[in-house]
């Protein structure tokens, strides 16, 4: 698998945690936006990621979101996102997937503060 689908993988789902954990609308459309074209990158191709595990950037993309240079603006949820990432590989790449939707999943997903 090329280097740069599995970025795409970790970036996209990194965005939309980051997302959710913002309680500013604004941050929080910001890093929606961000999503947006990976996701479309991804959704345009969705076989360069085929057969990719997800739950492992699952988790590198929940520590990055999670990195003390974003903790201050994040106040949305507290960190608890699920050990298994909420979405399939499926999902992510779908052309009809929703950023906004997946946002509001993730922090339905999250522990609440």
């Amino acid at each position: 698998m090329p280097e740069t689908a599995a970025t795409d993988i970790r970036t996209l789902l990194a965005n939309l945690v980051r997302a959710a954990l913002m309680s500013d609308d604004r941050a929080s459309a910001l890093w929606r936006e961000a999503a947006r074209p990976t996701q479309a990158g991804l959704a345009a191709d969705p076989a360069r990621v085929a057969g990719l595990n997800v739950e492992g950037f699952w988790t590198l993309a929940v520590r990055e979101a999670e990195a003390p240079e974003f903790r201050e603006a994040e106040n949305q949820v507290q960190f608890g996102f699920p050990a298994l990432c909420p979405f399939t590989l499926a999902e992510l790449t779908a052309r009809d997937f929703d950023i906004d939707r997946a946002v509001e999943r993730l922090r339905k997903s999250a522990a609440t503060g």
